[in-house]
């Protein structure tokens, strides 16, 4: 149900009713009590949007999606590549335990 704004023509009190829409206009003014009551034009209130279907990302098309995944599949690839470089040798893990053995050998 909408607000709507009145003004009195004649002692120029305004207010706001909550009113529905087929509800008939005021005609009397609630201050002055005289029937020169109009109702003015507002602004409205804003629109709220809920759920799926509002966004300019929920319209893809066909080939922007098709694009999306093979991204997905080239960046998924590129990840397993990097970590099994990483995951095969540690560097300093053999020259530390390298420099241990040698200390180890001085002290005995």
């Amino acid at each position: 149900m909408p607000t709507y704004d009145y003004q009195c023509e004649d002692c120029g009190y305004k207010f706001e009713k909550f009113q529905s829409m087929t509800a008939p206009t005021l005609r009397k003014c609630p201050k002055c009590g005289k029937k020169k009551l109009r109702r003015l034009l507002g602004t409205g209130a804003g629109v709220i949007f809920k759920g799926n279907g509002f966004y300019q990302t929920d319209y893809r098309s066909k080939s922007y999606k098709e694009g999306q995944k093979r991204e997905k599949a080239y960046s998924k690839k590129s990840e397993g590549k990097s970590e099994s470089k990483s995951s095969d040798s540690k560097p300093g893990t053999e020259n530390k335990s390298s420099s241990k053995s040698k200390s180890d050998k001085h002290s005995a």
